[in-house]
């Protein structure tokens, strides 16, 4: 054949395919399956769309006459994928027991959380990640309990349906958080709103280079599952954990059981990946960074429901916490709660207090408490700025001190109101 001929047909069937698949979109309505097997066909489609998955609002069918996504399972995302949900409600069946949402590099066996990166999870309208009507498990890790099952439950555990069940975890564990990504970077979560989640409703493990924006919360440790008061425990916003680096944060707003944000590098024990024995899945490797560094945090207006803290940064006597700025925190707290701290930074309770080289140059500005404390410093710090604290509260105080002020080095206060 004329080779004349051929180039303009191939040209033709690239500019039909190229048509064809731009003007279909990748959504799990095209699918059939669950909805948890539907969404993970589409991602899996993912590479032919440029990486992009769109979830809408379901389409009611034969299956559901319901326009929002019942997942019994994690959306696994891997690398290089935009999930763009638009104007929909994700939310967890009482048959799930996981995340909303996990970095495909972790999980249960997984012994090696190998890094990824480009994952983007982007609400476009009116986005909800619910959690599910009977949770199975709740709690960052306490044991379960129900009024529905027989037998005496500790005073601190937190309720699941599980708790009772042959051959299931009897404590809660890392699936009950709702966005997990572990070993990111250039990453983005943005404009999702989650309610009554499992427990944290963020966690990021070692992130980097990453932005989270746009985050509302709806939840207050307390619930009511078919007439009986329950607690759901450790429902925090959104936590960064050891590891994590270079990242912006900015617009959360809402109510959470525990605290709102929460950045925390705290011990360096040697721990595998994919095991159900902490609460971080990606593991810790010989040569890790396991310290916070490099974050912005801005534009905070929130409450903890359980009387927490809004903001709360920990770090071991073994890890670092070093160029954090946290500008605008407003306490939104109505007259029936009271936090312990709009700002909290270091405990006793962790390995004792960090040494003030190892929390460095923290900038906090511009709180607005309703809290116990306005800014709670527990341990000493370095080359660090506390501006701008207001006092609200007529039974509390702008700033706390448990450490002398000269245990610190080279620390400005200023512009503090009670």
């Amino acid at each position: 054949m004329d080779k004349t001929i051929l180039f303009p047909v191939f040209f033709l069937l690239f500019l039909f395919v190229s048509f064809f698949l731009s003007a279909e979109e990748n959504t799990p309505n095209r699918f059939s399956g669950t909805d948890s097997q539907r969404i993970a066909a589409a991602i899996a489609e993912a590479p032919r769309f440029g990486g992009v998955v769109k979830i809408p609002p379901r389409v009611p069918d034969q299956a559901a006459n319901r326009g929002f996504w019942l997942i019994d399972s994690a959306i696994i995302v891997p690398g290089n994928t935009t999930v763009i949900f638009e104007n929909c409600k994700i939310k967890l069946s009482d048959r799930a027991r996981d995340n909303f949402i996990r970095s495909a590099n972790c999980g249960l066996g997984i012994g090696k959380a190998e890094p990824l990166e480009n994952i983007h999870l982007i609400g476009v309208g009116d986005v909800v990640f619910e959690g599910a009507d009977r949770p199975r498990s709740t709690g960052d890790g306490k044991p379960l309990y129900s009024p529905f099952a027989e037998g005496e439950f500790p005073p601190n555990s937190s309720f699941g349906t599980d708790c009772d069940a042959e051959e299931q975890r009897h404590n809660g564990d890392w699936r009950n958080i709702g966005i997990l990504l572990a070993r990111v970077s250039r990453f983005s979560i943005r404009n999702i709103t989650v309610r009554e989640p499992h427990a944290w409703s963020v966690s990021l493990e070692r992130c980097a280079h990453g932005t989270v924006r746009d985050l509302m919360f709806e939840a207050s440790e307390n619930r009511e599952i078919d007439g009986h008061a329950v607690k759901t425990r450790n429902q925090d916003g959104l936590n960064l954990r050891k590891g994590c680096h270079h990242i912006l944060i900015e617009n959360i707003s809402g109510r959470t059981g525990d605290d709102v944000v929460a950045l925390t590098a705290l011990d360096t024990k040697p721990c595998p990946a994919g095991t159900f024995d902490r609460f971080e899945i990606s593991g810790t490797e010989p040569d890790d960074d396991n310290g916070i560094r490099d974050v912005i945090l801005r534009n905070v207006a929130g409450y903890a429901a359980g009387g927490h803290q809004i903001v709360r940064l920990l770090n071991s006597p073994e890890t670092r916490l070093s160029n954090i700025l946290i500008d605008g925190v407003l306490d939104t707290s109505p007259e029936e709660v009271t936090d312990k701290a709009a700002v909290l930074i270091g405990d006793v309770g962790y390995g004792g207090p960090a040494p003030a080289e190892n929390t460095d140059g923290l900038i906090v500005r511009n709180v607005i408490s309703k809290a116990q404390i306005g800014v709670w410093l527990r341990q000493p710090v370095r080359n660090s700025l506390i501006d701008g604290v207001i006092n609200q509260n007529p039974n509390g105080t702008a700033l706390k001190m448990d450490p002398e002020p000269e245990q610190s080095e080279n620390l400005l206060i200023r512009d503090i109101i009670e």
